[in-house]
């Protein structure tokens, strides 16, 4: 703890250090250069903390593992980091496209937001969505910036992160003023659309986390979080750790990742050390840039030191009918199409900018506001006064472009370094990811069915899950399983899970999900499996259809693999809950089987498939619950670990 006690002194010197810059500046005042800096602006100060969750070293580093931990999500593919990349300025470097409030794409009300989880239903099923079929549904706006966020009152675009935190369980005040960001933390882990399956609760996500292996996804920890998890703890002892108690609840995951979002603070910008005096740190160009930026009255919204006065406004980019924003909150017609003015710092790291992430480049929103030739029009329905006071003269556009992109960026940002690093994520590791090989037989309507494969087959992974996409509905599919590479497009099947009923629907619209427990007493890292969906199709030639061919790899994340116990099923906190259970085999272990083997087919699922080749070795549970189970598990139960 002592390392992690200087983790947090360390931040909170670098909170001062500008103010310190500050000072000696005064004390050896006139020895500036020939050109004086702009009136002195406060420093970017730490930011305020609410006294009802005070700072802490074991929150912060609980804070910034569950941050970055895709296990939040339902189909362990999503984390808060997925959309809030660090080096992208804490905003998504992802970009989808999505139709407008007309639902036709590629026109002008277009949105571009950030690619989330692919719609499931309340058991976790896919299911084919309206508008993006089984292809990863889109945010209905464009990803905000994390960093800094600890300076804003209310956060989203439209501010719905009220200041008041209310705990989700509870419905009691926790926050009554300063506790956006533990608002905002409460949002995504329920939304079907960013990180969950239709209608999961909260008490679902703490059941998930109790029995998941901390960042047990992800490889290349930062330094303080691997130390924090040398010891291997689980999730109910970082929450003891942090709060006194191993209970996980939604008001304690919103504080422990708020806590760590306010040690996001970058104020070590160039424009920073002008500021204090350092007349050097702002190039001529830079300098130029800042004195066109408040020439132009960008300063009026965008206020330094935050670059932001955290208002709400409508600056015409697209008409108030197609996102109300504000208005969604207050319900006060004087705010519709108003939404908050970001920061602009860091900005120049980021690939996407405005609410619906129209632009993509600096240059062209500095066009929109100069109205320069080719800018998308100004929409004058309650439309800011500030608008017309606005005037970028061409001239004046490239300098405010340099100072914007480079001035306000922290290199700390940029570079990923403390506080602003962060692990690799399984969706920036193509490798470990499950890979088509083609193939297929296209059935009726000429369709070739495929697999949905975009879930971690990580070891331990108790939710991993395939699916059947684009077959004919209302038939039946099996899944055909091997370790044998696929021979012209088809495996030669050592098993098959089914089969299953496709949901209905016509040619092309049919969906069948398996569920498929990746457990560690049969799988090693590197094992690799091929699996290719068999549709039941009279279109098709021979009456079967088939998908494509997908490769599944295992692997372990930086954590390392869980121990391999197959009877140990109960969980008191005391082991490694990813190997089933707490590490040990009591008489707890068989009465939570009898009650999965008659109630959760999921979890009483023992039976391992054979390899038919050869008749060694082990490539998965097959998915149902047989009197074969029973007879796995005792065997097991009496093995112990």
């Amino acid at each position: 703890m002592r390392a992690a006690s200087g983790v947090l002194k360390s931040w909170i010197r670098g909170a001062g250090v500008v103010l310190s810059v500050a000072l000696a500046v005064l004390a050896s005042a006139g020895r500036a250069t020939a050109q004086p800096p702009p009136p002195p602006v406060p420093p970017l100060p730490a930011p305020a903390v609410p006294p009802q969750n005070p700072i802490t070293e074991a929150k912060r580093l609980l804070g910034k593992v569950l941050f970055w931990d895709e296990q939040l999500s339902t189909d362990n593919t999503m984390s808060c980091g997925t959309c809030h990349s660090m080096t992208a300025g804490g905003s998504d470097r992802r970009r989808a496209r999505t139709a407008g409030p007309d639902g036709i794409l590629n026109n002008a009300d277009d949105v571009f937001g950030s690619p989330g989880v692919i719609a499931s239903d309340a058991l976790n099923d896919y299911v084919r969505h309206a508008v993006f079929g089984t292809a990863p549904q889109v945010t209905g706006r464009n990803s905000m910036g994390v960093i800094d966020a600890a300076f804003a009152t209310d956060l989203f675009w439209d501010g719905r992160a009220r200041t008041t935190f209310t705990d989700p369980q509870t419905g009691q005040a926790v926050i009554p003023t300063g506790g956006g960001l533990e608002s905002q933390v409460v949002g995504p882990p329920l939304s079907d659309v960013e990180m969950a399956h239709a209608s999961r609760n909260w008490n679902q996500v703490a059941e998930k986390l109790r029995t998941a292996r901390p960042l047990a996804i992800a490889t290349g920890l930062p330094a303080d979080v691997a130390a924090g998890l040398a010891d291997q703890p689980d999730y109910p002892t970082l929450f003891a750790r942090a709060f006194g108690d191993s209970a996980i609840t939604a008001a304690r995951i919103a504080m422990a990742i708020a806590t760590y979002e306010r040690t996001l603070i970058a104020n070590d910008t160039p424009w920073d050390r002008f500021n204090a005096g350092q007349t050097t740190a702002l190039t001529p160009q830079q300098q130029q840039g800042l004195q066109a930026f408040q020439a132009s009255n960008c300063a009026v919204c965008h206020t330094p030191p935050m670059f932001s006065n955290q208002s709400f406004r409508n600056i015409g980019l697209r008409p108030p009918g197609e996102d109300l924003g504000r208005q969604i909150v207050t319900g006060n017609a004087a705010d519709r199409g108003r939404f908050k003015v970001p920061s602009l710092r860091n900005v120049g790291l980021r690939q996407s900018f405005m609410h619906n992430g129209v632009f993509t480049t600096i240059p062209a929103v500095i066009g929109f506001y100069a109205r320069a030739p080719g800018a998308p029009p100004q929409f004058q329905d309650n439309i800011d006064p500030v608008m017309a006071t606005v005037n970028v003269p061409p001239q004046a556009a490239q300098v405010i472009d340099v100072f914007i992109r480079t001035g306000l960026t922290d290199a700390r940002v940029a570079n990923g370094t403390f506080p602003f690093d962060s692990p690799t994520l399984y969706s920036e590791r193509p490798g470990d990811r499950p890979t088509s090989l083609g193939g297929g037989v296209s059935g009726s309507g000429g369709i070739v069915p495929g697999v949905i494969a975009n879930a971690p087959w990580f070891i331990g992974n108790a939710d991993f899950k395939l699916g059947l996409r684009n077959a004919r509905g209302g038939v039946t599919a099996t899944l055909a399983i091997s370790t044998l590479p696929p021979v012209n497009g088809r495996i030669t099947a050592q098993r098959t899970a089914g089969p299953f009923a496709v949901s209905a629907g016509g040619n092309g619209q049919g969906v069948a999900t398996f569920h498929w427990p990746v457990l560690p007493i049969n799988t090693r890292p590197g094992d690799e499996l091929y699996v290719q969906w068999v549709v039941a199709d009279p279109a098709a030639p021979g009456g079967q259809a088939r998908s494509d061919v997908v490769r599944l790899r295992a692997f372990c994340g930086s954590v390392g693999c869980p121990t391999p116990c197959a009877a140990d099923l109960a969980t008191d906190g005391s082991g490694d809950p990813a190997s089933g259970g707490d590490g040990a085999v009591t008489g707890s272990d068989f009465d939570v089987f009898i009650v999965a083997f008659f109630t959760d087919a999921r979890r009483a699922d023992q039976t391992l498939i054979a390899d038919v080749a050869n008749d060694a070795g082990d490539i998965g549970s097959d998915g149902f619950v047989t009197g074969a189970d029973f007879d796995v598990f005792i065997q097991a139960f009496f093995k112990g670990c």
